[in-house]
């Protein structure tokens, strides 16, 4: 007998990430997090994972931050990152467990690290604290500390970030460690962050991305240097985004993914060539890859394989070199992410509406594949959604019309009509996920009997270039209406009638926000973490001042009346339908003054039915990542919201 979804659901939900497999292609490693209901916290342990259909079984404790697991060359012992006791630093653990050791006292916190090719050393980008009031100059002071509540100097941007806050008191550097001293050595020093880095196959050089030291320092470029640290060069400089630099095996060239347009999130693969010392796009443009972190290349060093975005799904695929010519090996209506690879196995998380997140392994060419983990066995003990992928003839904004697809979940156990909640993803430049963890809610309501309704419409990624970038500069005037008549459809088809509410977040809050002025048509909305007034966002926003002007096609101070026109704030006289609005508070991609503007002006103007939640501490993913008690009042509130006023 199963049972409905509920909001506590969460408290059972387990999530895999940073899967890394051994050299030998025997066994892995990922980080599990489950949450503490009792604690009210997120935890995370290592697991090991073999590659031969033997149980999993649990490496450290999970009683604090634990994860990052990397596999020696040799296989012997793996390297995690824990802050077990205080900050974050590297612990080895014999491979087949035993009690972890940490390697010595790095400065700062550890963010990230990669063994060296001999497996002697270990390459780690470390958070170090510094003085802002040096305006970037040097200070070598380990034990340099600054009091939370001390004045905050702004001389650079980007000078905050969401879920950091504050950033001019800290620098993240590169700091090579010795695996059996613990000795380190600094390598890079100066006013920028080190984003990603990784060594060459003979161990000599270490390729790494980094910030510029500029007034505007969020553009990122290659960089080479010794593994010394001696001879640093930059490599790049037209391209706006670099990250995760790969190395061939053959250690001839270095593959990278980045995006050549300031505020472009649409990421794609670079190929350098470094005996020629040039750079280009690998494949077609409309090669969208979701993780430059999930990248790897074939032991022969022709092929780079990674997750693709494609068409609402991420699959795991591969482009061939020099041509780029692109196959894709592990597909479905599904989303796969956190690619690990061995010689002969492909490694991944995959997730699909009906599926909770779980290791799975496929042969190279995707064949064979099966399921390694069995993190969330009560999932099958509830009611599983119907869902399927749509496909909706729709205007294209360009006087024609245009196929779009989107996801629609409905229970099984019950016909339609139903009532419908369109939700609407992030970005724009992003496309539906079907992770549960981001939408949890939605599953609360299937098992009430409603119907969701999550499409990628015109500026969604994964579609092609075109089909994205035709959105800047007309955010709302072109998407809702597909929106609309997406809807239009289903009521036609008997699948929704009058009942119909809109969610979402981020963009997602944007396109719920615009609703209110532009439609009558829902009877209630759930706008989180909104932009509302786009003039103010790029200006308060972490990333609004790069990737607001990319949107919009132009400096608002250029297009002043543009922005004002697709602002949601200056459509609300015609408001009708009643709107709870949620909000983190320390949310610094989308602020929480967008929430409070929209917010006090409906309640001002109107005396239509308004709430706001605001949650403390929440950044912009309170909703997905926040304090677990927080994700709870999110699911109730917003199924309770949507109940009320759906029927009214």
């Amino acid at each position: 007998m199963t049972s409905p979804f509920q909001p506590e659901d969460l408290f059972l939900y387990q999530t895999v990430s940073d899967i890394h497999c051994s050299a030998s292609g025997d066994i892995a490693a990922c980080t599990l997090e489950p949450i503490d209901q009792a604690q009210d916290s997120r935890f995370s342990a290592i697991w090991a994972i073999p590659l031969n259909d033997d149980a999993p079984w649990q490496l450290t404790s999970g009683a604090s931050t634990e994860n990052t697991p990397r596999w020696s060359p040799d296989g012997s012992q793996l390297a995690f990152i824990s802050n077990r006791e205080g900050s974050l630093q590297i612990y080895l653990l014999n491979r087949y467990g035993g009690e972890a050791k940490r390697l010595g006292s790095v400065p700062g916190s550890v963010q990230s690290m990669e063994w060296s090719p001999s497996g002697t050393e270990l390459l780690a980008i470390c958070s170090l604290m510094v003085d802002p009031d040096l305006r970037g100059q040097r200070q070598h002071d380990d034990s340099y500390n600054r009091a939370s509540d001390a004045p905050r100097l702004v001389w650079r941007l980007p000078y905050k970030q969401d879920g950091t806050g504050y950033m001019l008191d800290t620098e993240k550097h590169l700091f090579v460690v010795d695996a059996a001293s613990g000795e380190y050595r600094q390598l890079t020093d100066g006013a920028f962050n080190v984003k990603s880095a990784g060594w060459s196959p003979d161990g000599k050089q270490i390729a790494f991305t980094r910030t510029r030291e500029d007034r505007k320092g969020h553009r990122t470029d290659l960089w080479l240097m010794d593994a010394d640290g001696t001879n640093q060069r930059r490599i790049t400089s037209e391209i706006a985004n670099t990250q995760y630099p790969r190395w061939s095996p053959d250690g001839s060239k270095i593959v990278f993914s980045g995006s050549e347009h300031e505020g472009d999130a649409q990421t794609r693969l670079w190929l350098y060539q470094i005996e020629s010392d040039c750079f280009s796009g690998l494949g077609s443009e409309d090669i969208e890859v979701v993780s430059g972190g999930s990248v790897h290349w074939s032991a022969d060093s022709s092929r780079v394989y990674f997750v693709l975005a494609w068409h609402g799904r991420q699959h795991v695929a591969s482009v061939r070199i020099p041509d780029g010519q692109l196959e894709r090996h592990v597909t479905g209506d599904r989303q796969v992410d956190n690619l690990g690879m061995t010689a002969q196995l492909l490694v991944f998380v995959s997730e699909d509406p009906c599926h909770p997140n779980e290791i799975c392994c496929a042969n190279i060419d995707g064949s064979n594949e099966r399921r390694l983990s069995h993190f969330n066995p009560w999932w099958a003990d509830r009611m599983q959604p119907h869902f399927e992928v749509r496909e909706f003839v729709v205007p294209d904004g360009k006087g024609g019309e245009e196929t779009i697809e989107g996801w629609l979940f409905k229970p099984q156990d019950r016909d339609g009509p139903y009532p419908l909640l369109v939700d609407v993803h992030g970005g724009p430049a992003s496309y539906a996920y079907v992770k549960y963890e981001w939408h949890r809610y939605r599953y609360v309501l299937v098992s009430q009997g409603w119907a969701v309704l999550a499409l990628n419409p015109v500026g969604s990624s994964s579609y092609g270039r075109e089909f994205c970038d035709r959105l800047r500069g007309h955010w709302g005037e072109m998407d809702l209406p597909q929106h609309l008549a997406a809807i239009e459809i289903l009521q036609k088809e008997g699948m929704a009638d009058h009942r119909l509410a809109m969610a979402g977040k981020s963009y997602g809050g944007y396109m719920s926000a615009w609703a209110i002025g532009h439609t009558t048509l829902f009877k209630a909305l759930v706008v989180s973490a909104p932009v509302s007034n786009l003039e103010t966002h790029s200006g308060t926003s972490d990333s609004g001042y790069y990737s607001d002007p990319y949107s919009m096609d132009d400096e608002p101070y250029l297009q002043r009346e543009r922005y004002r026109k697709l602002s949601p704030m200056h459509h609300l006289e015609n408001a009708n339908t009643p709107t709870l609005i949620l909000q983190g508070e320390a949310d610094e991609r989308c602020p929480k003054c967008q929430a409070e503007e929209l917010f006090t002006v409906l309640t001002c103007t109107s005396d239509l039915p308004v709430e706001m939640v605001i949650y403390p501490g929440g950044s912009h993913h309170f909703f997905e990542t926040g304090k677990p008690s927080h994700c709870l009042h999110v699911i109730n509130t917003t199924v309770n919201w949507l109940n009320r006023w759906i029927d009214a």
